[in-house]
């Protein structure tokens, strides 16, 4: 009867709003016990089965044990951690037994490198393919059978995808959209191409770089990709301003300029259009001015005014939007990704706890987790991590204390005795202290400077010394007998600092590193000098000594600290660049790859920068060389395009050749170019602002708390946690009986930690109007619906929030 109220009131949730909460939770425990007695006596498991929380989805309906359930509800938990730390979407995760091995085979890193490689693979096709570099040009069954392959294992992962994520949620996700479409239309012209035995107009070549942006290792260069699209909408706004005034000063510059004949930049409104759009980059100024401001000096105001209008204030004012913009993005997408952690932590944690602890995470479930999470992290740094997150000493990890779960994963952890100077106890124990003596003098800072310019007087003198020719004034600058003392001098001040703190702990430092880096390649440098005298390329390591005495200002330690922060983002941009390279010199070697400059352009006034001639060339006359011919040459051709610096000379001379539309190749180039370089001077000034920002609020104090963790422990303390078994043996030898035992973690110095420090109000805020919006949510259970040993679980609100809402979810 019992069992009969309780699914009664299960399947309907207008009964249950009828039955006193008091009463629904006594029998539903009734129901549990009743349960579990069926269970045990049919031979299905132990009574301990149904102590899960929530049961994994992975297992439904499969014929377990308990500790295999466990198992399972370890794994899905882990999937759910990895989903949050890659930003995946939870509507991806896998839900049954059939959908998990296409899942781990795809989420595996080899298969992670095995696609990474495919894609690099069909990059690198560019080089083999009509047109071809020469030294890597290949029959085209070859590059045609390379490409199926790398094409089939694309195609292979993408199939494994669709198996656990169902054509009904692919739809939703245009990433895997476009990259499926992409895939399907390569693969039918790879086919063509191996059929035909030759190449056609494969200007979808160009959509490659698709395949690579999607893999595993480039969630950086995605990540940069999606703050450019959510920039375009105020790019797009300026954009609109700026081409309104471009068109309005080319109307007025054709009415004005049109009847002069010397001027040939305004002849007709297309031409007036483009000359204007090239003003605006500056390169054909004064050129297209001085006919006209021959006739009369008037004139010049047309141009003045335009170049104020357009460059100085339109342009700098799109950068100011860029820049506002770029900041609210960087906050926003910080605050995404923070509370889309916090949901993988939430759905993970419904996994880990019990019946018996609904409300706590033991130090049992949480090893279990780490054990699929993080398989190489030792059993004490499962301890440590556990005990950094339970800061109430409660023996397990409630719902707000295991949301913090990410942070710990950073941490490094080493006992408080290893910070104990290394040479302790050791037979080197005189020479470590004697040299920590020297290095911790006031003076030895300023003696290594004046030393370091001491080095670059002695290569200025070298420089005005009077030498026979180029191989003795190298071997005098780089491998001369001062040379020799100064590196000496360098490396016993790296083996005082190394003797005197450790090699682990001088590595630490990025100037250490640079400092012996440079004198172990000056050192390389003055060593070939002196076998290879002709090898002049080394004679730049000497001078890079000099970069140290940069450190002595504060303003040149802040540029070098930005720097530090934005290389991963620089290297984003850098990635962002060559794809757009490669794109635009695909579809450019498509279009104007047989088209030869050479002496073109006759009668034009960009005639002279192409003569050519087999005896002689004018210093003009290398412009043809300026080409699209392969996808090195195009490479070069688009990066003196992007510096556009006489831009206009390439943009008309293939105008000339290949007709008049060409020239919307070379501008849509120019605004993408100029777009992306926007993006990126807007993330240096946000980086820049960033860091001082931080270095004004936060002290060394507190910075030395934010990067490290202290944690006091014993064994006694590890045996009350739950340290059993394999894990208790592992903590055993880091935890003598009855010794308290200090451990240290230490997390890198990454943006994404001193945001936190940075946005410590924000945060409070957004996890706040969190807490609010689930308190909102109605009551769901966390159980399968498939499972009928599972009855609904309906879980109480975290210890932490004191404010009792039964029936919601956990």
């Amino acid at each position: 009867m019992i069992c009969d109220i309780i699914q009664l009131c299960s399947g309907s949730k207008h009964k249950m709003s009828k039955l006193p909460t008091i009463v629904y939770n006594v029998l539903r425990d009734h129901w549990y016990k009743l349960k579990s007695y069926s269970r045990a006596g049919d031979g299905g498991g132990d009574t301990n089965t149904l102590d899960m929380g929530s049961r994994s989805s992975l297992h439904t309906g499969l014929q377990m044990s308990e500790d295999e359930h466990w198992e399972m509800n370890y794994h899905e938990a882990a999937i759910y951690l990895e989903e949050g730390l890659n930003n995946e979407k939870f509507d991806s995760h896998p839900s049954s037994p059939e959908e998990l091995p296409a899942y781990l085979r795809v989420h595996n890193p080899w298969y992670h490198g095995l696609d990474l490689l495919a894609s690099l693979v069909l990059i690198l096709l560019a080089f083999t393919e009509d047109p071809a570099v020469p030294a890597f040009e290949l029959p085209v069954w070859a590059h045609g059978t390379i490409e199926l392959l790398a094409l089939s294992v694309i195609g292979i992962e993408l199939h494994l995808k669709l198996k656990w994520i169902g054509w009904g949620t692919i739809f939703k996700h245009k990433r895997t959209m476009i990259k499926g479409v992409t895939l399907l239309i390569m693969l039918l012209e790879a086919v063509v191409v191996l059929c035909r035995q030759s190449s056609h107009f494969r200007v979808t070549r160009a959509l490659r770089p698709i395949f690579l942006v999607d893999t595993r290792h480039c969630g950086g260069v995605r990540r940069f990709i999606r703050q450019i699209l959510q920039s375009l909408p105020p790019i797009l706004d300026m954009l609109g301003l700026l081409m309104f005034f471009v068109a309005t000063y080319s109307l007025l510059g054709y009415y004005l300029f049109s009847e002069h004949i010397d001027n040939g930049h305004f002849r007709t409104l297309s031409d007036s259009f483009v000359s204007m759009f090239v003003l605006l980059t500056t390169a054909n100024f004064p050129d297209v001015m001085m006919p006209s401001y021959a006739k009369s000096k008037w004139y010049a105001v047309f141009f003045i005014l335009y170049i104020i209008t357009v460059l100085y204030v339109l342009m700098n004012l799109m950068l100011a939007v860029v820049y506002e913009t770029f900041t609210r993005i960087e906050r926003e997408k910080c605050r995404a990704l923070l509370l889309h952690r916090r949901g993988a932590a939430r759905r993970a944690f419904r996994l880990l706890v019990s019946r018996r602890a609904p409300h706590a995470v033991k130090l049992r479930h949480f090893a279990g987790l780490i054990r699929h999470y993080a398989p190489h992290y030792s059993g004490l740094d499962v301890y440590l991590m556990f005990k950094q997150l339970n800061q109430s000493t409660t023996g397990g990890l409630s719902r707000t204390e295991f949301a913090n779960v990410y942070e710990v994963f950073a941490l490094r952890w080493a006992p408080q005795t290893s910070r104990a100077p290394w040479y302790a106890d050791s037979p080197l124990e005189p020479l470590g202290r004697a040299a920590a003596v020297i290095v911790h003098r006031p003076y030895f800072e300023y003696v290594i400077y004046a030393l370091i310019i001491g080095n670059g007087l002695a290569m200025v003198l070298r420089v005005l010394e009077a030498a026979g020719d180029l191989q003795d004034s190298a071997r005098l600058l780089c491998a001369s007998w001062d040379t020799w003392l100064f590196l000496t001098l360098f490396l016993i001040e790296a083996a005082l600092r190394i003797m005197a703190c450790g090699l682990s702990a001088y590595l630490e430092s990025g100037w250490n590193v640079f400092d012996l880096s440079v004198t172990l390649l000056a050192l390389m440098g003055a060593v070939l000098l002196t076998i290879a005298p002709k090898l002049f390329i080394v004679v730049m390591f000497r001078p890079l000594r000099l970069m140290r005495l940069y450190k002595l200002k504060k303003r040149y330690r802040d540029v070098f600290g930005t720097l530090v922060l934005l290389s991963p983002l620089m290297s984003s941009a850098g990635c962002v660049m060559l794809v757009m390279y490669y794109f635009f010199a695909i579809i450019g070697m498509e279009l104007f790859a047989g088209y030869n400059l050479r002496n073109c352009c006759i009668n034009t006034t960009v005639e002279d920068f192409y003569k050519y001639s087999e005896n002689s060339s004018t210093p003009l006359g290398y412009y043809y060389l300026n080409n699209f011919e392969n996808i090195l040459t195009s490479g070069v051709t688009l990066f003196e395009l992007t510096v556009v610096n006489n831009w206009f000379i390439l943009m008309n001379a293939f105008a000339s050749v290949a007709g008049q539309l060409s020239r919307l190749y070379f501008m849509v180039f120019y605004l993408f170019t100029m777009v992306v370089l926007t993006i990126v001077v807007a993330s240096v000034l946000e980086a820049f602002r960033f860091r001082i920002q931080y270095k004004r609020s936060t002290t060394k104090r507190d910075e030395e708390k934010l990067l490290h963790e202290e944690v006091h422990t014993s064994w006694e303390e590890a045996q009350r946690l739950g340290a059993t078994g394999d894990l208790a043996e592992q903590l055993r030898t880091y935890l003598p009986p009855g010794i308290d035992v200090t451990f240290i973690g230490t997390r890198p110095r990454t943006k994404e930690v001193l945001q936190r420090r940075m946005y410590q109000t924000e945060i409070q805020k957004w996890l706040a109007e969190e807490v609010e919006n689930d308190e909102l949510q109605p009551s769901t259970t966390v159980t399968s619906s498939e499972d009928p040993l599972s009855p609904p679980l309906i879980q109480q609100p975290d210890g932490d929030n004191h404010h009792i809402r039964s029936g919601y979810q956990l």
